[in-house]
Formats: structure tokens, sequence, C-alpha cells
């Protein structure tokens, strides 16, 4: 007998986006070619009582190149803090933790998941269950949620398709607050560009005639995102993290034209990683 999918329905405005990240990531994942590899995303969208369709085309890379990033810098703190947590801020629904794990890059480090109540709601009927992973079901910028993390093995914080959707000030009062509350550890997050944005400001961002893309209030370039390192306290460092290789030469060719060209560079999104002191 198939078990019922569970109704996503009462998903809105931004929460909505995971949704719509998930399908993306899942669609990829399907593809024989695939660039990901994401058996759990595939398992929730099947699992999930949804109008996807709503999304409009989903045969896309770019939220699976933007996983990877994410994974790839993860795995690379991992590596020199094995019993480290992460602490994934507004994870939606994200399959990193499953991802990494897979990967047998460590089996003790931890995962904190911060969401909003029906995002976590959502996750524990879905997820497979892990002894490693926690959660606070609550706002991101409800910073009580720093109490409950375990940083004495380090701590690395991602921030993926989060702070766009946040108000300037939020924004950079969150990054600060993590820079002082952990001291050693390191945080991840991506903005669009600036045009991107202001598209969705607009309104005028819409994947089909049924959804529209939330309002980005924030958005960094490049030069402001490097200029965090002496404009909030406690960050030390600022790198600029490349997006992993894609599918298809053209696609490449402008991924790394990106990094490397300065005209093109003013007109990509930030995926940027803090080191805090």
């Amino acid at each position: 007998m198939t078990s019922p999918r569970a109704d996503a329905s009462t998903l809105t405005g931004v929460s909505e986006t995971a949704l719509l990240t998930l399908l993306v990531r899942a669609t990829e994942a399907r593809r024989a070619d695939s660039i990901i590899d994401d058996p759990v995303a595939i398992d929730l969208v099947d699992s999930i009582e949804f109008d996807f369709g709503k999304f409009g085309f989903a045969n896309r890379q770019d939220m699976a190149l933007r996983a990877l990033a994410f994974d790839r810098e993860t795995g690379a703190y991992l590596r020199d803090h094995p019993d480290a947590t992460v602490v994934a801020l507004a994870e939606g629904l994200q399959t990193s933790f499953y991802r990494l794990n897979a990967t047998g890059i460590s089996d003790t480090f931890r995962w904190h998941t911060v969401d909003l109540p029906p995002i976590v709601a959502l996750r524990d009927t879905l997820l497979p269950p892990s002894e490693r992973v926690s959660t606070s079901a609550q706002s991101a910028l409800d910073y009580s949620w720093m109490d409950d993390v375990d940083d004495s093995q380090g701590v690395f914080i991602t921030a993926e398709g989060l702070l766009m959707y946040l108000q300037p000030a939020e924004a950079l009062a969150l990054i600060t607050e993590c820079a002082k509350r952990f001291p050693g550890g390191q945080m991840m997050f991506d903005l669009p560009p600036y045009w991107f944005a202001w598209w969705a400001r607009q309104g005028l961002l819409r994947p089909s005639l049924r959804y529209r893309v939330p309002p980005m209030p924030f958005s960094l370039s490049v030069g402001q995102a490097a200029d965090l390192a002496t404009t909030i306290a406690g960050v030390r460092a600022v790198h600029d993290v490349e997006l992993p290789t894609g599918r298809g030469r053209v696609l490449n060719a402008l991924i790394w034209a990106s990094y490397r060209v300065p005209v093109i560079d003013q007109l990509r999104g930030v995926t940027t990683r803090l080191e805090f002191g």
C-alpha cells in the first residue's frame, strides 16, 4: 500500500522557494548525465503533495551548482574539523547533510537545522532520521538558536538562498552576530547580482504565469562582499567562491570568464565564505 504524500501547500512566500530549489535539484539528479548525486532530493519530491508544475521549467543546473559549491566548502572545513557542527540557516528542503554524509568525509560531524516551524515539521516527517541532526524551529533572525549550537569542535554556518530575502540591515546584523558568537568558525552565503535582485523587487521574475519569485531586498557586489573583512568586526578573511564545473562547454566558459573578466565579473552574483577571527 502506498503511503500518503505529505502536503506542502501550507508553504508560502519565501518558504515556498524551498520547494522550487528542491525540484530543480531533483530534476537534475534524475538525469543520466547529472552533475549532482542527490537521491534524497528525488525521494522528497516523490513524497510531497504539491503542484510543482507552477514553477515552470525545472531542467536547469544553477541550483545544483550552488549546492555543490556549498558541499565543497563545507566538506573542506569538515576535513580539518571532523567533529564540527554545521549550522544550516533557513535550510528549507536542502539535503546537504545526506550528500556530505554519503562521501564518508566524517561520521562524527553534527548538523543543526534552523528554519521556521512549517519547514521543520515537513523535514521531520520526510527525511531519514539521524542522531547527529538537531533543529531549532525558528527564524534565523531569532538569535537564540545560537545557544543550541555546540561549537567546541568548530562551526561552519551556511546561509544558502537566505540572505537575499532579508532586509540589508537584517542580513548584515546576522553576519555580525555570527562573527561575534562563533570566533574561529566560518560562514558561507550566496547573493544574486544587482540586476537579478532588482528584477525580483519589481515582480519581473516569473518562471511561469503562476509563480512569481519573491522580492530580494539584499544583494552585494563582489567588491562589497570583500569589504566585509573591514566593515564587520570579527570577519578576518573573505573568500570569493567559484562555482564548480557544470555540464556544457558554453556554461563552463561563462563560469570561467565571470570570475576572470572584470566586465563580466560585475554581472554575476556572489558566493562567499567568511572566516571569523
